[in-house]
């Protein structure tokens, strides 16, 4: 056990000076020596009589900040003030003492302080932090407390650490801050002048520079047009060459000091030295050569003698600002470029012709100048000579016999990498436009056999299948391989190249040439109609603007006839026709100028789309069937995508949302068929029920044995695709397209 220290007894070096304070003083209790200090609180932390217990930290009236401590109700809260002090120069006469100004920053989250030297100019101190930020202890007798809000105000002083401050002045935050918090703000206090800056400055403004001083700013144009450079095309007519030919030349002018330089074109076995410049850069004086002048001659200031030689051998000398004796030379502008002058460079008389887009923008921008016709100043060069291309000798493809007359080492004929990578199939589409065909003949035999063309739009091949038919002694299957197709007609062996079947010439009703067999198209599927409506910019045929242009041009005299046509094939005004009576009427009406494709167009856009009735079950037995095929068993990871798409859990998704959905899981499914899917299982306001279409797919738990029939009418008895169409075309709203052609009926 440690005994007592006794009172008058010598402290240990070694104990810290914050253990023993002059607030703590040794005293006696119930005669017992003990230590007791003033700041200890008596029971329950209250106040003994007439203690006064001293803060550690500042304290806020209620109301500032809020319930949380002050590192966090107060952070990045600072309180500014501007202060100085004097600071003693020993061993100088010229200063006694300098000012020397801070500033003094009081972080309220810590109770921390920090003393900054803004940085002054030229000084020759060491400014920056003078103090660096830590809590500041008060100075003796107090140093056992330390600096708070309380002990700022404007026009006092504190001390720290032996440095006398004086602050003069704060922002308005701080001013703000201390009203808040019930401090009377005293007015603010100046700033006394430090002699020595003083003294320095009025020697300063006394001394007169050497030579007289003129500032020309060029800071301004140079920041605002650097990299800025108009480029004219020259030509100078040199009448001392040997041929005397035109020396083509390209004049710069630099916006960001109108400076010039001219570098000549220089042609190939022209014989000429290649020089790097033909002008170097600078500015270029008007009235060349006869203006030139002596060195020193011209000066970009002008000053003037006060006393002249009347005064010893001693002159003063001042600027002339009115340049009164000053030798003016005129320098060439942008003012002074244009398509068509003449400029003068050093005696030599140069013609601008013609300028780049930059200079045109410029100037019309600027100038208002809106004719840049350039100015011919030489002979249009000689065409070059076709180059002969032997006809086709019969060996290999046209393409590849013709690289071998291109160049001494063959090369293969290069295909069109972009349009295979933009027109290849991808995901649900195919690119692949298929059309029914039959041939044009006379034998019975052959006029009922029905034929499939495919064209590819990846490579512009062409491929034919004929659809097989029992007891017909034709064995069907592939009439002709896939492969580009020469239209007929052409000569064999020529220099020119051949021309192929394109898709423009693909359209129903179109009548086609494959090889000596004759084909007329009598249909397509919905995916090539589609394709051709989505692309009517490329397919005229299925440009709903374009037939309707061409059907008005036709039957534009005749609009109430034609009106009364349709009238009598709708007698019970039902606004709808049948579209076998539509399509009777608008070969009558056009007289056959329009192709089936273009009837079937007008058709599609003015059709009245009925939704057919398809068996749930079997729609459901084919799509599991492609779901089977493909192995496609996700189904919980797609029904987990709907719930997560679902925010109001309410068991329906839009239309759209789950269109997307199964297109990101790639189902393997055909588009028609996803739809007309996705439509059956839709509620009374258009929402899906994706827990019953997800049901519904799940081969694996719901699995339909059997396939049942479709009772939908076909297209017509040569029905070739054995699918339903989608939107299949019935009947057509007249009423629409009499609108559109000639106007509503008043």
């Amino acid at each position: 056990m440690a005994l007592p220290v006794l009172p008058g007894a010598p402290r240990d070096r070694n104990i810290g000076k914050e253990k023993f304070h002059k607030s703590q003083l040794w005293g006696y209790c119930n005669n017992v020596a003990m230590l007791v200090g003033e700041d200890k609180p008596g029971i329950g932390g209250e106040p003994l009589p007439g203690q006064k217990l001293k803060p550690k930290y500042s304290v806020f009236p209620e109301g500032m900040g809020s319930n949380a401590p002050a590192w966090l109700a107060f952070d990045k809260q600072v309180l500014s003030f501007d202060a100085y002090f004097e600071e003693e120069v020993p061993d100088k006469n010229q200063e006694l003492y300098r000012i020397r100004h801070c500033k003094i920053y009081f972080y309220l989250e810590d109770d921390t302080i920090q003393v900054i030297e803004p940085q002054v100019k030229n000084s020759g101190i060491a400014q920056g932090t003078i103090v660096r930020r830590h809590r500041i202890p008060l100075p003796p007798p107090h140093e056992d407390q330390f600096y708070t809000v309380e002990h700022f105000n404007i026009n006092i002083e504190i001390i720290i650490y032996a440095r006398r401050y004086k602050i003069i002045d704060c922002d308005q935050f701080t001013k703000n801050f201390l009203r808040k918090m019930g401090v009377r703000l005293n007015p603010p206090a100046g700033c006394p002048d430090d002699p020595y800056t003083k003294e320095r400055q009025k020697i300063l403004d006394s001394v007169t520079p050497l030579r007289p001083y003129e500032r020309i700013d060029t800071l301004k144009q140079f920041l605002e047009h650097d990299g800025h450079v108009l480029r004219f095309y020259c030509v100078w007519d040199d009448p001392k060459s040997m041929f005397h030919d035109p020396r083509e030349l390209v004049l710069r002018y630099y916006l960001s000091d109108d400076t010039i330089d001219i570098k000549e074109i220089i042609p190939v076995n022209s014989g000429q030295d290649a020089v790097p410049l033909f002008l170097r850069r600078d500015k270029l004086p008007k009235h060349a050569p006869t203006g030139l002048y002596q060195p020193g001659t011209i000066t970009n200031r002008t000053v003037l003698n006060v006393f002249g030689n009347s005064v010893g051998s001693r002159g003063r000398y001042i600027l002339d600002n009115r340049k009164t004796g000053a030798v003016h030379q005129e320098f060439y502008t942008e003012s002074d470029l244009k398509i068509g002058a003449v400029i003068n460079v050093w005696g030599r008389e140069i013609i601008l012709c013609d300028c780049d887009e930059f200079t045109r923008e410029y100037y019309r921008t600027k100038y208002g100048v809106e004719d840049f016709t350039p100015v011919p100043y030489k002979a249009p060069p000689p065409p070059k000579p076709e180059k002969p291309i032997p006809p086709y000798n019969g060996f290999g493809s046209e393409e590849d016999s013709l690289c071998s007359c291109m160049s001494l080492l063959p090369k293969p004929p290069q295909k069109d990498f972009k349009k295979f990578m933009e027109k290849d199939r991808s995901a649900m589409e195919s690119n692949i436009l298929r059309f029914l065909a039959k041939l044009i003949t006379d034998s019975p035999i052959d006029r009922d056999r029905k034929f499939l063309i495919s064209y590819f739009l990846s490579d512009d091949t062409i491929s034919v299948f004929e659809h097989r038919e029992r007891n017909t002694g034709i064995r069907g299957g592939k009439f002709l391989e896939r492969g580009r197709i020469k239209k007929p007609g052409q000569e064999l062996f020529k220099s020119e190249p051949s021309e192929y079947f394109k898709a423009q010439n693909l359209f129903v009703g179109a009548r086609v040439c494959f090889h000596g067999h004759n084909f007329l198209l009598v249909d397509a599927d919905e995916y090539t109609f589609n394709y051709m409506e989505k692309h009517a910019n490329e397919f005229s045929m299925a440009d709903i603007g374009v037939v309707l242009k061409k059907l008005k041009d036709i039957a534009g005299p005749r609009s109430q006839e034609i009106r009364q046509m349709f009238a009598t094939a709708d007698p019970e005004n039902t606004q709808v026709i049948e579209y076998d009576s539509f399509r009777n009427l608008i070969v009558t009406i056009a007289d056959g100028a329009f192709s089936e494709h273009e009837i079937m167009t007008l058709g599609r856009y003015y059709s009245v789309r009925d939704e057919y009735e398809m068996d749930l079950n079997f729609l459901l037995a084919v799509t599991q069937e492609q779901l089977k095929k493909n192995n496609f068993e996700n189904f919980e990871q797609l029904f987990a995508v709907f719930s997560y798409y679902d925010h109001e859990k309410c068991g329906v998704l839009p239309h759209e949302t789950c269109r997307t959905i199964c297109k990101s899981f790639k189902l393997p499914l055909a588009n028609d068929d996803l739809q007309a899917l996705l439509t059956t299982f839709e509620d009374d306001h258009k929402q899906v029920e994706y827990k019953k279409f997800v049901d519904g797919l799940n081969w694996r738990k719901n699995q339909i044995p059997a396939f049942q029939t479709i009772k939908v009418p076909l297209k017509n008895e040569d029905d070739w695709s054995r699918q339903p169409p989608f939107l299949p075309v019935k009947r057509i709203k007249y009423l629409s397209l009499l609108d559109d052609l000639f106007g509503k009926e008043e």
